[in-house]
């Protein structure tokens, strides 16, 4: 998946009955946009840049609770680290895509919804990158290496590691403010 491709085996996780969920996955990666946008999910990349080894470090927590009919609801609020370089020989400057993404997700009583064996429903879910392209919407993350990331972006600063915002604030401090720059990486 990290390497560009259809994270089939995950969709597969995902309530099948659910129609707008559904629907916008098959939008999502058939003709990626700001609209449907499959980085929402999942972080891909393009052939362009590969990770750096094999570790991706992650921050984050899980929290489970009683949703609506008796569901369990969980939600993941996790910081995710990608260190990459270009994908050409050669290359070793090393930049980080770090990407905070808070997903919940309800598995639901079959009984009170209709669903499958296994899958579950997705309550919402809301990305904050850094570092991953700044309003393109390729349906991957595009890092920025060198000189390319000189330019700051029109948004405020950020700092991508800080995890003292909830995901509801930072998305409400970034409004349509553009793209922020990273205090850090």
């Amino acid at each position: 998946m990290l390497g560009g491709e259809r994270p089939a085996e995950a969709i597969a996780l995902i309530n099948p009955h659910q129609q707008d969920v559904q629907d916008y996955l098959a939008a999502a990666f058939r003709a990626p946009g700001k609209e449907n946008d499959p980085l929402l999910l999942f972080s891909r990349f393009t052939d362009e840049v590969r990770l750096v080894g094999d570790v991706v470090r992650t921050r984050g927590r899980v929290t489970y609770r009683e949703g609506e009919r008796g569901a369990v609801e969980v939600t993941t609020d996790v910081t995710y680290v990608y260190p990459v370089v270009r994908a050409a020989a050669g290359s070793d400057e090393v930049v980080r895509t770090i990407v905070r993404r808070e997903v919940v997700m309800s598995w639901d009583d079959p009984a009170k919804v209709v669903t499958e064996p296994g899958t579950f429903s997705l309550v919402s879910y809301k990305v904050d990158t850094t570092n991953g392209g700044c309003d393109t919407f390729t349906g991957y993350l595009t890092p920025e290496f060198g000189a390319e990331r000189g330019a700051a972006g029109d948004g405020p600063e950020v700092d991508p590691y800080d995890r003292s915002t909830s995901m509801d604030a930072r998305m409400r401090e970034a409004g349509e403010e553009g793209c922020g720059t990273a205090t850090r990486s």
